[in-house]
């Protein structure tokens, strides 16, 4: 990319101006609902569950109320969610702030290490892909923790490229990639990815990037050890619980058959890598030049290569059909395409033979396929577009996997062209324009035709919901803690097999329950259904319209107890 270097307070004020930039996409009616067309996965009714325990401190100064305590798989997004309740009140805007603040913070570390490792031009193009990017924008929105774990990832990766010239940032670097998986679990595979990539710097031997090495590896012991020392230790049979039993033995099926599944959903299930195709195109041309040159590569780039392909690799094992495990490769295809473009990418290694007798290694070739696959398959996607959406693949795995053997077969017949083309082809600051223009343009139409459309129907009725009942008042089902943000009602959390479960028929204490009546009752999960079988005398007192799905969507506040309080015995 032959472009004047930006001069310093050039690149001050566009760093400035992505911020500003972002700061509006996130910042803007932050009670709106998230999409429900081109939608990206958020579960509106998940934000009031997650912010459970930091709700409860603020509100009571008690962390637990009852047995769902996602403060023990999410400790550092419940302790940030807690400072936003105490400084800013407890409502849904401002628990959203923590999400969009991490967002910013993501934006700003990626253009931090781009300018490091790719310069300036190529963290500008970055910085502007990732504020702008539809899928991250909405996430940011979210009171999830995907947005703020991906923030940690993100400043791990870029305190990593920089710690090669300063290694006190390696430091840095290991305390963020542990607080990402003290944010979400499912930032474990980061942690492996940061484990090979100190494991591959030792092997390559560079003096340049031993000191790096060490102060990562270092930045992890400490931080790991405290976060075994003062929460792990102390509470491990809720840690246990809550990162393992509920996590990873309750959901996913192990078997074969269904890795294959998961595997074959990747680039079809959701919309993620279609919406940002030629970023994804450019990232994976980026990431078969740094395989094919992998011990001369630069620490950062294998880093980001990691980062993409055991996220991948987790998504198969774990699960590749929920679309909020997604939002951590926003990032790193972002890191990749700016990488390809600026200074990072050097010649490729050609083995001592030249490069006409070159062929790649083995194991570039399953790498191959995996990329070649996810690029055609996301494009493809477009074609049975109707199909997909019905969830018949069949079509597009097979055609996309057939393509993508036929590139895996073209590029072992013809390494040595291969070769030249990635060493010498460049990505013209036109075409790169070109590129940037076209995938934030389409991300920010998208944005526009939500922002018309928008409504604020799940914030309306959690306001609602505490005009009719007072402060403390119980009540039942996931629903109360999905509309619990704007009022003060204790919502007792049920879920299949923990939580509030085992004395879900138990709980006559609590008069009311919360569910959705449409578009089926007890669509949030069918657990509800079992208290709602056990109080035949229930009737609705409210309904609220709500926004989950495409529509029409409504909520419904039941009374277990319209003529008085139930003579019965308690359940046993």
């Amino acid at each position: 990319m032959s472009a004047r270097a930006l001069t310093r307070p050039q690149w001050r004020l566009a760093v400035a101006g992505v911020l500003l930039l972002a700061a509006v996409l996130r910042g803007l009616w932050l009670t709106a609902d998230p999409p429900t067309r081109h939608t990206v996965g958020v579960v509106w009714h998940d934000e009031g569950a997650w912010t459970h325990n930091a709700r409860n401190q603020a509100l009571w100064g008690v962390w637990r109320t009852d047995a769902w305590n996602p403060m023990f798989i999410a400790p550092v997004f419940t302790v940030l969610e807690t400072a936003a309740f105490q400084t800013f009140g407890v409502g849904t805007w401002q628990a959203r702030t923590v999400p969009a603040a991490s967002g910013l913070v993501a934006i700003l570390a990626l253009m931090w290490g781009l300018s490091a490792v790719a310069g300036r031009r190529a963290a500008l193009a970055g910085g502007v892909l990732l504020a702008t990017s539809y899928t991250f924008v909405m996430w940011n929105r979210a009171a999830l923790m995907e947005s703020t774990m991906t923030m940690f990832i993100v400043v791990g990766w870029a305190a990593y490229a920089r710690s090669v010239q300063r290694p006190v940032w390696g430091l840095l670097a290991g305390v963020a990639v542990v607080l990402a998986f003290f944010t979400k679990a499912a930032a474990a595979f980061f942690v492996g990815a940061v484990l090979l990539e100190l494991a591959t710097a030792w092997w390559a031997g560079r003096t340049s990037a031993t000191s790096a090495t060490s102060a990562t590896f270092l930045g992890l012991s400490i931080a790991g050890v405290v976060a075994l020392a003062m929460f792990v230790i102390p509470y491990w049979t809720e840690f246990q619980f809550y990162n393992w039993e509920m996590s990873v033995t309750r959901k996913p099926d192990y078997a074969l058959r269904a890795w294959l599944d998961r595997a074959t959903w990747l680039p079809l299930t959701h919309g993620v890598f279609t919406r940002m195709w030629l970023v994804v195109l450019v990232a994976a041309l980026a990431t078969v030049g740094i395989v094919s040159r992998w011990r001369l590569a630069h620490p950062a780039e294998r880093l980001a290569v990691l980062w993409l392909l055991v996220g991948l690799v987790e998504l198969v094992v774990h699960d590749s059909g929920n679309e909020r495990r997604y939002v951590m490769f926003v990032p790193a295809l972002v890191a990749l395409f700016s990488l390809r473009i600026g200074a990072a990418t050097a010649t490729p290694c050609v083995p001592s033979g030249g490069a006409a007798k070159a062929t790649p290694c083995v194991l570039l070739l399953p790498v191959l396929a995996i990329l070649a696959y996810v690029v055609i398959g996301s494009a493809l996607r477009l074609v049975w577009l109707d199909d997909v959406l019905a969830n018949d693949y069949r079509m597009t795995v097979r055609v996309s996997a057939g393509l993508a053997l036929v590139v895996v077969a073209l590029v072992w017949w013809r390494w040595a062209a291969v070769t030249t083309w990635l060493r010498s082809a460049a990505l013209t600051t036109p075409l790169v324009a070109a590129v940037v223009l076209i995938t934030a343009g389409t991300d920010l139409t998208l944005y526009a035709q939500w922002a018309a459309g928008r409504t604020h129907l799940n914030y309306e009725a959690s306001r609602a919901l505490g005009g009719l009942l007072p402060p403390g008042t119980l009540v039942h089902g996931k629903l109360a803690n999905g509309l619990s943000l704007d009022n003060q009602i204790a919502p007792l959390f049920v879920g299949r097999g923990f939580g509030n479960y085992a004395d879900r028929l138990d709980r006559d204490d609590a008069r009311y329950i919360l569910t959705y009546t449409a578009p089926r009752l007890g669509y949030e999960g069918s657990v509800i259904l079992d208290v709602l079988q056990h109080y035949p005398r229930q009737r609705v007192l409210a309904e609220f319209d709500v926004e989950e799905t495409s529509g029409p969507d409504r909520a419904a506040l039941i009374d277990k107890f319209p003529d008085g309080p139930d003579p019965r015995a308690r359940h046993q």
